[in-house]
């Protein structure tokens, strides 16, 4: 009975190490399908991640050719396309339950700004709009810890590629349009809060040449 019991345990002790060795070399592909339900499950939005790494080594994550698409209402179109997300963080600070961002590496290749034939524009409906002035960067911070439990230490450095933006209009193809933004690795140090983001929006507003107050004013002035 005893000589049975041991060569199952054996069995079952093989059984468990051949499982955690393939679940380490397949960790990459398990956890892009684990973040694709997640970012479904929590926006609504269907997700396709071309590429998942999380460092075992070193405390980092990289996901590439990350495409987001609107809801039905925006009848599933392209919403985002982010070539690069990479993030190094603090392992110490986490175990305290603090996020603090060594360094976060964001190429934006092209967001999709669309209106649905109901005349709502995507940005806005998912509550994706520009904050109001009168929300300032600590509430941001509180909301993000509430949501998180993880209290907000910033990002040392912030390395943002921003492609081009789309305007699609669902009702009338013809006020289709493309503006290129073309920022390529500008470097923001120490971002504590959105206000610290205030050179970026700016920057961005600057290569879109009026092409965000033309989009971001519909849902206020209706078409035009």
């Amino acid at each position: 009975m005893l000589k049975w019991f041991f060569k199952w345990l054996i069995r079952l002790t093989l059984l468990v190490v051949v499982l955690v060795v393939i679940l380490l070399l397949s960790r990459n592909a398990i956890l892009r399908v684990y973040m694709e339900h997640e970012i479904h499950a929590r926006t609504g939005m269907d997700a396709e991640i071309g590429r998942f790494s999380l460092g075992l080594a070193e405390p980092e994550i990289t996901i590439q050719d990350l495409r987001l698409y609107n809801p039905p209402d925006f009848a599933g179109t392209p919403f985002l396309k982010i070539r690069e997300l990479h993030v190094e963080y603090d392992p110490v600070a986490l175990a305290q339950h603090e996020l603090r961002i060594k360094l976060l590496r964001l190429n934006l290749g092209e967001l999709d700004i669309v209106k649905n034939q109901n005349g709502q524009t995507n940005i806005f409906s998912l509550g994706l709009a520009v904050p109001s002035k009168k929300s300032g960067g600590s509430n941001s911070n509180q909301v993000f810890t509430k949501q998180t439990g993880l209290e907000f230490k910033g990002i040392d450095v912030l390395n943002v590629s921003i492609g081009q933006v789309k305007f699609i209009d669902l009702e009338n193809q013809q006020r289709n349009r493309t503006q290129n933004i073309g920022i390529e690795d500008l470097v923001i140090k120490n971002v504590k809060s959105q206000a610290d983001l205030a050179g970026l929006a700016v920057l961005v507003a600057l290569r879109g040449g009026g092409f965000f107050d033309s989009v971001i004013g519909l849902p206020d002035h209706g078409t035009h």
